[in-house]
Formats: C-alpha cells, sequence, structure tokens
C-alpha cells in the first residue's frame, strides 16, 4: 500500500557553510556568474513549466480517493464532512493564491470585501480558477462538488510574491513553501487508514506524528522507514528544500539519494503518490527500509503510466530556475568583498563550495564526522552521507533556519560551527564578513 509521504518533495541539506566563497576583483565584490540556465527548445521548457506548475500524474486516486482530503475541503454545508476549508484557513496553513489566475472582476471584489474569505465556497470557487498553487480540484457535471483533489509539484516548491495580498500574488517558481504545513493539511483527511494500515499504528499516532512537522517540513523518509521521530525525541522532518539553481549540480537531495530526473521519480511515484512506473532495488534493504522493503516501493508499476513521458521537460524547466538573487541592501558589500579572502584561504571553503556553482562539480558527498554533523538523516538514505548543497539564493533560506533540519537559526550560528568543527580560528570579523558573503550569493 502507497501512503502519505508519497507526495510532496526531496529535502536538502544546507550543508558545510564554512566551504563558502566569494570572489573580489579589482578590490571590489564580482560573484561568479550563475551557471547559464538550460537552453533547450522553447516548447520542452513551456511542457516542463505545465507539468511542474498543473500536472497531478494521476495522484487524486491518493488524495482524493484513498484520503478523501476534496471532502475536508469542501465542508458538509457543500456535501462533503467537517466544517470546510475557508480561504483564511488555506491561506493559514501556507497554502498560496496565483494573482494572475484570478479575474480581474473577482480580484476587484476581493479588495473591495465583498468576497467571503471564511466561506469554504470560495476556496472551491478559486480550485475551480485553478488558482491555489499546486492543488488542482475535480468537479461534478454541475460544477457545484468536489469529485478529487489532486496535489503537483507546485505545492511545495513555488510559492507568490504576496504582491496581492498576504499569501496571494504572482508565482515564484522552485521556491520552498516555508509557510505550508504539509502535516496540518494532510491530518484534515477524514480517511486516514491507508497511512495507519501500512505504519501498523493508529490514528492518534499518525496526527501526533503530522503535527510534529510544523510549517515548512516534510519527512519523506517516513514511509521508508518508519522512523516519525529524531533519538532526541525531535521530528524526523526536515525542511522543505528549493528546486532552483539545480544546473549543472550532482545528485539530489540533502543526502544524495540519486540525480534530479530521480528524485522527479521517487517523488511523483512514492511521494505524491502518481500513477507511474518507479524502480530502485535499494528500497528491498528490509533493515534500512521496512516500511518500502514491505509494501513493494522498490518496483511499482501501473497499466497506465503517468509519469515517465513528463520527465525530460520536467527536468529541463528546473534546470532553467535560476536561484533568486538577494534583495537591495540585504548585506554590506564591503564586507562581503572581504569574505572572498576567508573564502579561499582561512575558511577552506572553496574546497568543496565551487563557484560558480558552489558545490563539487564531481562527487559531492560527505561523511556525517567530516562536517561534525549526527548521521540520523544520512543514515535515512542510501548513501549514509550528506551532499554539499549549492549555495545560490541562501538568503532565502532564513525562514525556518539553516541545515536539513533547521537546526541552526542564523548564518553565523552555521559559521561558528564549521570554525569550531575545522579548527579554522576565525575571529569576529571573519566570521561576519563570511556571513555577509554568504547573504550576497
Amino acid at each position: 500500500m502507497r501512503t502519505l509521504a508519497r507526495r510532496l518533495t526531496t529535502i536538502l541539506l544546507l550543508a558545510p557553510v564554512a566551504l563558502i566563497a566569494a570572489i573580489v576583483v579589482n578590490g571590489s565584490l564580482s560573484a561568479f556568474a550563475q551557471p547559464a540556465a538550460v537552453k533547450a527548445p522553447a516548447t520542452l521548457v513551456t511542457q516542463g513549466r505545465a507539468v511542474f506548475r498543473d500536472d497531478t500524474f494521476g495522484d487524486e486516486a491518493f488524495w482524493g480517493g484513498a484520503l478523501q482530503l476534496h471532502k475536508a475541503i469542501e465542508g458538509q454545508k457543500l456535501g462533503g464532512v467537517g466544517p470546510g476549508v475557508s480561504p483564511k484557513t488555506a491561506l493559514a496553513v501556507g497554502l498560496k493564491v496565483d494573482a494572475a489566475r484570478i479575474p480581474a472582476k473577482t480580484a476587484a471584489a476581493i479588495k473591495a470585501g465583498k468576497v467571503d474569505l471564511n466561506d469554504p465556497a470560495t476556496t472551491l470557487a478559486l480550485l475551480k480558477l485553478n488558482a491555489v498553487v499546486g492543488v488542482k480540484g475535480t468537479f461534478d457535471r454541475s460544477g457545484r462538488h468536489l469529485t478529487a483533489l489532486g496535489i503537483t509539484c507546485a505545492l511545495c516548491h513555488s510559492t507568490v510574491d504576496s504582491s496581492f495580498a498576504p499569501g496571494i500574488g504572482k508565482r515564484l517558481d522552485g521556491r520552498p513553501n516555508r509557510d505550508l504545513n504539509v502535516g496540518a493539511i494532510v491530518s484534515l483527511s477524514p480517511n486516514l487508514q491507508p497511512v495507519t494500515s501500512l505504519l501498523g499504528v493508529d490514528t492518534a499516532t499518525v496526527k501526533k506524528v503530522l503535527a510534529s512537522w510544523g510549517p515548512g517540513r516534510f519527512d519523506a523518509e517516513l514511509f521508508m522507514d518508519g522512523k516519525a521521530f529524531r533519538p532526541d525525541g525531535k521530528s524526523a522532518a526536515t525542511l522543505i528544500p528549493p528546486a532552483y539553481g539545480l544546473a549543472g549540480v550532482n545528485l539530489h537531495t540533502f543526502t544524495g539519494w540519486g540525480s534530479v530526473t530521480y528524485w522527479n521519480a521517487f517523488v511523483a511515484n512514492l511521494e505524491m503518490h502518481g500513477q507511474g512506473d518507479f524502480s530502485d532495488a535499494r528500497l528491498n534493504d528490509a533493515k534500512k527500509f521496512p516500511i518500502a522493503a514491505k509494501a513493494g516501493f522498490a518496483h511499482v508499476t501501473h497499466t497506465r503510466d503517468l509519469v515517465t513521458s513528463k520527465l525530460p521537460a520536467l527536468h529541463v524547466y528546473q534546470l532553467s530556475l535560476l536561484a533568486p538573487k538577494p534583495p537591495k541592501g540585504s548585506f554590506d558589500a564591503a564586507a562581503a568583498g572581504r569574505g572572498k579572502a576567508v573564502f579561499d584561504g582561512a575558511g577552506k571553503c572553496a574546497s568543496c563550495h565551487m563557484a560558480p556553482i558552489f558545490t563539487e562539480p564531481g562527487w559531492n558527498l560527505h561523511t556525517p564526522a567530516e562536517i561534525c554533523t549526527d548521521a540520523f538523516q544520512a543514515d535515512r538514505s542510501p548513501t549514509g552521507m550528506y551532499r554539499t548543497t549549492p549555495l545560490r539564493g541562501l538568503w532565502e533560506h532564513a525562514k525556518g533556519g539553516y541545515y536539513h533540519d533547521g537546526r541552526y537559526k542564523t548564518l553565523g550560528d552555521v559559521v561558528a560551527h564549521y570554525d569550531t568543527c575545522m579548527s579554522l580560528g576565525l575571529n569576529a570579523g571573519q566570521q561576519s564578513d563570511l556571513v555577509q558573503y554568504l547573504k550576497s550569493l
């Protein structure tokens, strides 16, 4: 049986920040240019964008058919169950609305306060417009009742600029939605039996695990190994990662499970619960992946594969997404310039975070001991190691904290960790300059 971890996406580690770089040309800060966006036929990029934003890969069978989440969104008054989910509630749990898909008259009515944002019927209207980022509703012939619900890549890996209102604005594809409370959303499901059966626990336990995640976090490995909590008692969920800046980068996710295309297939089939084919013999390891091995996740097939043919275009679109540039005035340019000396010299940064991709151009995995980090998350992967995460757009990771689980609240904390780990002996000024450089990437 497939389950809740079949959705959503990948997870990156914000790896060794003591390995970070800057460049000073003729005494001024000049960052290496980002790797050029992948040049491919415009049609392929366009197709990939459509897949990323709007393709559910047939996962309505899980989110609607199995979990019946659409009934909870609709609410009893509209034919579903419970109080329903109003736009206000949806925005509160981190769902976003694409303002470009709201007709001008409707947008004006919202601005004028003539649209009830506390009414689940308004949520259904937004779903009909296909305006809820990453969520696709299917309606009956009357157009009044939801019959199914599906999710897309954009649910976790897109957000909006809030230019219309908080949580409503222009899409920002590739950005991690660190407001999204996946656990709270899944907990609304009227039928969690598919999840409880797979894990062999009761509903109360499942809801306890989901409640432990919080905004911007998801546990992709839960339904591989069944480990809901770390040895210290904290949630095993990790931060939702960005899907930008991946051009030229080897391996994907913070523990390097596989390539970008591998992880796309993994997520579409085993996390989003799409209807496709997937193979990874490593998941037959009953000791490391007891849940996955028992469920047969190592070799998944469907009569009709709705995933595989879309992987090329999806890959190209993802590689076209450049990391966002830091906002003007968000860092001290002079201090960031001095950070180059720290990077190239005392900080020992360039040995791993090599410009312009800011990870190793080749094998980019390291043992937990090399970066003075516990092995819990690494050991949940086939590699047992952590990936050197590319650092472009690092400034945007502040929400939720740094590292795979947000254990470091500031970049200063990260730099201090590596200063101690590698016995660098950086003084306060050097550490401060390095932080400013990181913010400039």
